[in-house]
């Protein structure tokens, strides 16, 4: 029987926590932890599905698209408490996020819980009392059409990937994956190295000089712009192939030497031509979409798209920010009235313009939050006020989006732009005469400044800009001094300046994610997963704010270029999304759609037709990259190697290439260096007199290391036949009946193979050089570690060794860096126990962490960093938390520490791996018996 209790139910335990302080009595507030159920593997499905339409994807492709949905081993216990919390209760308010994949989880309980008490759907876009209360008493029914739009993205993701990844798999390599949205991604990071592959750089010069209007007077800049009326090249006039793409002229060192130091004469003027002021105004940026913040978050704090996301959710779900998945710039008339009431109370009333700013945004996808991001709550508490509750990563973001909401209903900075143009000439003539220019009559100087007088929204918030090719994209705020036309100027001095054109940048992750939003590709939930997708694919690596991709992404995207061409085409890719978008707002059918995708319709071919035609795939050409002529890249098993004609015509030159080299930096010339190199590999250094085998020193793909490998054989024991395994069929006389029989003799056992015994290895230290090593040195590495004593008080042994993080001694669990990798052979039982007498990390007790923090906020145990089978990873002694790829032990700090526990605390166990189901077993055919002779 029902109770007088109402259930809600929300995401994260976090959320729950803050909810429920607002609810008050009678409401219960349980958290789902996510999707409590997700579509089976394959595998894993009953033996009697396994056969039909079902059994590839877990999709009934052949019956409307159906879905095989089960209860994670993870979450049965989460089911089993919420059912049991809703048997005492006389309503359900489904309390998940407002967009698609909240709505989905709802729909997902409500197949789950099947409850037969009233439901009402609450949504809100923020956690405050007022909001809270606000959606209590306005509740809905569930959006069918939300939950149409995410299950149709969830089995167009299963179709994509269980199709296309197998291809993958049988002609690059295992392990590899294709998706929707990750595979545009990733072409999109590869198109841009191909172009820095191709770019050809051009040089130029230009000449900057340093005028006065007088002796005292303050000096101002001014750069070159004209020669005889024709203007002078700068990076913009250049093509990615070094060549000119306008009619300006290109100097070069010597014409702008020439120039220079004709300037310098005394017969030279130099005069005002024209002076132009022109007013500066600049407005404020838009208050921040998923998009935005994640741009900027990268930008000014240097947080990974992950990262941010993981930030913001805490914020949101402890009440300080709005929700923070959305497109939409707009922000509500509470949140402009508390942003104008701020600014004009901390900047001055002069700051506020006269009417609130409205912004509108170009997405207007039914599936997001219909504000902005900003602080919640109708009165915005200040980043002051929140630095005794708010630490680390959460305060920084927080006073990110505080500032960005603020400024963003601030005046328009103002100012102006004063322009000068300056003209040097010679009343005798020509200055110079040079090869690029012929005669050089009269050379043009422009010099520009900005001058900032209201400074307006600049009072709270500057927004940052990506890196801009060839040129500078805002002007410099600077003052020039007051000047008239025709006013003489002094040259103070004239320099001439080499440049070369820049290569395309390479994406960083906010950049990634502007191309992402305005090629229309993902949404804003999905592009922190996206980046994360394709780093932990092995398809691009940082490298600093950089994306390189690796070469194992060319193979990838050629092989979906050449045989998946429509799957990789941006249009193709956003298109897709906009036909979500339209199941989302009632417009599509989602059946209807799928079969067109799968089977085909009149717009294109299916992704079924694909796959059946795709005809003979070359995998060795798919993974080959043309360097020269006479040198190829081929991505192998064991990484990427170079292959070159050698002295043997049967047998090519291969060169492993270096795993720190960017594919844009592997040019002809670099791939020659490399295959020219002398080969330091296999050289037998001696012999180890203790065991008697070769001493081998080798460079491998992990850099130069000595190994052991067994002498090879004598030839006279090599020739020696091997004893036959089967003997000659034999006669033999039967005593009663004497007639002769011929039989045949047992088989003979193959001799055991000897079991293989691995080699010692050894790494060089970083000061060794692989081709000078010696004999001595080589066994001492083979040696290690190195046993330095007995501690006389434990009675344990302590080694020297080196480790993954550099040189260390070992006494048990307990680990002391050394200064030095040479200190592995020098150091004694004395030098050792005076290490240990040490405190370890300013004061703490020593341990195996990498790291050490103060205790968990939460667990209140010490936080550690620790390496382990699969990576360095945060602990508390109660939960772990893997660093993600991309972050290095040495950039994390308590703060982020405290968050990656969090975000794993959320996120509940771990899922156990999901057993096939057993099937009966048949008994085994029983053998007829042996008809005897």
């Amino acid at each position: 029987m029902p109770g007088t209790k109402k259930l809600v139910i929300v995401e994260s335990p976090a959320k729950a926590k803050t909810i429920g302080q607002y609810l008050g009595d009678g409401y219960e507030v349980q958290a789902s932890v996510g999707h409590i159920r997700d579509l089976i593997e394959p595998k894993n499905l009953p033996a009697e599905l396994k056969k039909g339409s079902l059994g590839k994807f877990s999709v009934d492709v052949e019956n409307g698209f159906e879905p095989y949905y089960v209860i994670s081993d993870a979450k049965k216990k989460t089911v089993s408490d919420l059912k049991k919390a809703l048997a005492g209760a006389d309503e359900l308010y489904l309390a998940t996020d407002e967009d698609r994949e909240g709505e989905a989880i709802a729909w997902h309980l409500l197949q789950v819980l099947k409850p037969k008490v009233p439901v009402k759907r609450m949504v809100f876009h923020e956690i405050t009392k007022d909001a809270i209360q606000e959606a209590k008493e306005h509740t809905r029914d569930l959006d069918v059409a939300l939950v149409d739009a995410q299950e149709t993205r969830r089995i167009l993701d299963r179709l994509y990937g269980y199709e296309v990844s197998p291809v993958l798999w049988r002609k690059v390599g295992p392990g590899l994956s294709a998706g929707r949205v990750q595979s545009a991604a990733t072409r999109l990071v590869v198109d841009r190295e191909r172009e820095r592959l191709a770019f050809v750089a051009a040089g130029y010069w230009d000449l900057i000089a340093q005028l006065s209007p007088a002796t005292d007077a303050q000096s101002f800049e001014a750069r070159l712009v004209r020669v005889n009326g024709t203007r002078v090249a700068v990076g913009r006039d250049f093509d990615d192939k070094g060549a000119l793409k306008s009619d300006a002229v290109a100097l070069d060192e010597t014409a702008a030497q020439a120039i220079a130091s004709a300037l310098r004469s005394d017969t030279v003027q130099i005069t005002v031509a024209t002076v132009e002021s022109k007013p500066y105004t600049r407005r404020p940026a838009a208050p921040f979409t998923t998009s935005t913040l994640q741009q900027e978050a990268a930008r000014k704090l240097r947080f990974s798209a992950r990262q941010t996301m993981s930030v913001a959710q805490s914020l949101y779900e402890n009440g300080y920010i709005t929700y923070m998945r959305t497109d939409s710039p707009t922000l509500s008339q509470q949140a402009i009235s508390a942003a104008r009431t701020q600014a004009a109370k901390l900047y001055g009333a002069e700051t506020v313009p006269d009417k609130p700013r409205v912004y509108a945004g170009k997405n207007k996808s039914a599936q997001e939050a219909h504000e902005a991001i900003r602080p919640s709550g109708d009165t915005f508490r200040t980043p002051t006020e929140l630095q005794s509750v708010l630490r680390g990563n959460d305060w920084k973001l927080y006073d990110l989006i505080w500032k960005r909401t603020v400024a963003s209903q601030m005046a328009d900075a103002k100012g102006s732009t004063a322009t000068v143009t300056i003209k040097a000439g010679s009343a005798a003539g020509a200055i110079a005469t040079t090869e690029a220019t012929g005669a050089v009559e009269v050379a043009e100087f422009s010099a520009s400044g900005t001058v900032i007088t209201f400074r307006g929204f600049m009072h709270a918030y500057e927004e940052s800009r990506d890196e801009e090719r060839n040129e500078s994209a805002e002007p410099v705020e600077a003052k020039l001094p007051p000047l008239t036309e025709g006013q003489t100027l002094t040259l103070e001095e004239i320099e001439a300046k080499g440049h070369e054109t820049s290569a395309p940048p390479r994406y960083t992750e906010a950049s990634l994610v502007k191309t992402l939003e305005e090629l229309g590709i993902g949404r804003p939930s999905t592009y922190a997963a996206i980046i994360s997708t394709i780093v932990d694919r092995g398809y691009v690596t940082p490298r600093g704010t950089a994306l390189v991709p690796n070469w194992i992404a060319f193979s990838v995207v050629r092989l979906l270029e050449e045989y998946f061409g429509d799957l990789v085409q941006y249009d193709f890719t956003a298109g897709m999304e906009d036909d979500l978008d339209r199941i989302a707002g009632g417009e599509a059918d989602r059946v209807e759609w799928l079969t067109g995708f799968y089977f085909g319709n009149a717009k294109h071919r299916g992704l079924r037709t694909v796959i059946d035609n795709l005809g003979e795939i070359d995998a060795r050409d798919i993974n080959s990259v043309r360097i020269s002529d006479d040198v190829t890249l081929r991505i192998g098993k064991y990484g990427p190697y170079l292959e070159a004609p050698s002295d043997d015509p049967l047998v090519p030159r291969r060169v492993n290439v270096p795993l720190d080299l960017a594919p844009d930096e592997l040019t002809a010339e670099k791939a020659r260096e490399l295959i020219a190199a002398p080969v330091l590999t296999d050289r037998v250094i001696g012999v180890n007199p203790e065991n008697g085998k070769l001493v081998l020193a080798k460079d491998g793909r992990y850099g130069p290391y000595v190994t052991e490998a067994d002498p090879e054989p004598e030839a006279a024991v090599a020739a020696t036949p091997a004893e036959p395994t089967v003997a000659e069929p034999v006669e033999v006389v039967d005593a009663a009946t004497g007639e002769v029989v011929t039989t045949k003799p047992k088989r003979k056992a193959a001799p055991k193979k000897p079991a293989v015994v691995k080699q010692r290895t050894a790494s060089l230290f970083k000061s060794m050089d692989l081709a000078s090593l010696d004999l001595d040195t080589a066994l001492q590495l083979l040696g290690l570690p190195r046993v330095v004593g007995v501690d006389p008080e434990t009675g344990v042994e302590i080694t020297a060794q080196n480790g993954r993080f550099g040189a260390y001694l070992k006494r048990g669990a307990d680990t002391r860096s050394l200064p030095s990798e040479e200190l592995i052979f020098d150091i004694d039982l004395p030098g050792a126990l005076e290490l240990y007498a040490q405190p370890k990390y300013g004061g703490r007790s020593a341990s195996s962490a990498l790291k050490e923090f103060d205790p968990d906020p939460e667990s209140g145990k010490p936080i550690r960093i620790k390496d382990g089978r699969f990576g360095a990873y945060v602990t508390d002694g109660v939960t772990n938390a893997t660093i993600p790829r991309g972050e290095t032990v040495e950039e994390i700090d308590f703060e982020r520490a405290v968050q990656l526990l969090a975000d794993k605390r959320a996120k509940g166990p771990a899922k156990p791996r999901a057993k096939a189901a057993t099937a009966t077993k048949r008994p085994a055919a029983k053998r007829a018996p042996a008809k005897k002779k």
